[in-house]
């Protein structure tokens, strides 16, 4: 449902105005995304996960694979707990307009090749498939020969500038960005602005990192998977079972929920990556995050 902007909102989100006391001072208190961390570890069983990628490779979702779930997991989330999708700028909490994921690609796998970021909007609403289409257009795109996209055209445009204007210029933008001044083409393009910033270590063959979150900029959420396992367990009658894992970390800014709505979050993640087929269907209902 569409909201009227009103005073103190953003360009990319809606400032929450019944927060808790505790949740509207804690932005004074932690000032930064790098100080608010919280960090998590976990795996997740994937034999039904990769009997379903390969069902979808046989209907002809060419390279479908744990990112395409990864992320649809997350947007499925989010349409059930908005709280998640939230942001703190100017040490104030939003509630973001939409859905954006960022991930950083190369456009060749070669060890020299150059990489880019690719930023990809999402509607609460959408399915797997959705998110493999709209992730395998823009890869595309990306790698086609010769084509540069808009984050590397800004990127070039601030690699020209000398070092003292540059410093300045940053400056210059986390001014605006804390008053909400951004212009919104430098937010469509931000790779420092959006939801969720995902970095598959699998396809480099070593564990998840936890990756750090940005001080410029405002994504809450950082998420790393690595290469998948096997792993011997003992099932329930006593016999060694071969078992395939997946191992994953979250880098969270705990100020934009607490901790019982971040677990429960987490949890939903974990259940949509270890059983995605519900994921082939769109959510029966969508919530609102407070006012």
């Amino acid at each position: 449902m569409d909201k009227k902007r009103q005073f103190g909102d953003r360009k990319d989100g809606r400032k929450l105005r019944t927060l808790q006391p505790l949740s509207k001072v804690s932005p004074y208190i932690m000032k930064t995304r790098a100080g608010s961390q919280n960090f998590i570890r976990d795996f997740v069983e994937i034999s039904e996960t990769e009997n379903f990628i390969r069902e979808m490779r046989a209907k002809g979702y060419k390279g479908f694979g744990i990112v395409h779930i990864f992320m649809a997991a997350y947007v499925r989330t989010v349409s059930q707990l908005p709280g998640i999708n939230r942001f703190v700028a100017g040490q104030k909490i939003y509630a973001r307009n939409n859905i954006e994921i960022m991930m950083t690609v190369k456009k060749e796998m070669l060890i020299d090749a150059p990489e880019t970021v690719m930023k990809l909007e999402f509607d609460p609403r959408d399915t797997v498939i959705d998110v493999y289409e709209k992730f395998s257009g823009e890869v595309d795109k990306i790698r086609k020969e010769g084509d540069e996209s808009n984050f590397d055209k800004t990127a070039n445009f601030l690699h020209y500038i000398p070092g003292l204007v540059l410093k300045f210029s940053v400056f210059t933008l986390n001014f605006l960005d804390y008053f909400g001044w951004l212009p919104s083409f430098l937010l469509k393009v931000s790779p420092f602005h959006g939801s969720f910033f995902m970095t598959s270590m699998g396809s480099l063959g070593i564990p998840p990192i936890y990756h750090h979150l940005y001080d410029f900029g405002n994504v809450p959420v950082f998420c790393s998977y690595g290469s998948k396992r096997n792993e011997y367990v003992l099932n329930g009658d006593g016999e060694v079972e071969k078992k395939r894992y997946i191992d994953y970390t979250f880098v969270t800014d705990e100020r934009i929920c607490d901790g019982h709505y971040f677990a429960a979050a987490l949890k939903m993640i974990r259940e949509l990556v270890l059983s995605p087929r519900t994921l082939s269907y769109p959510p029966e209902n969508v919530r609102e995050d407070i006012v």
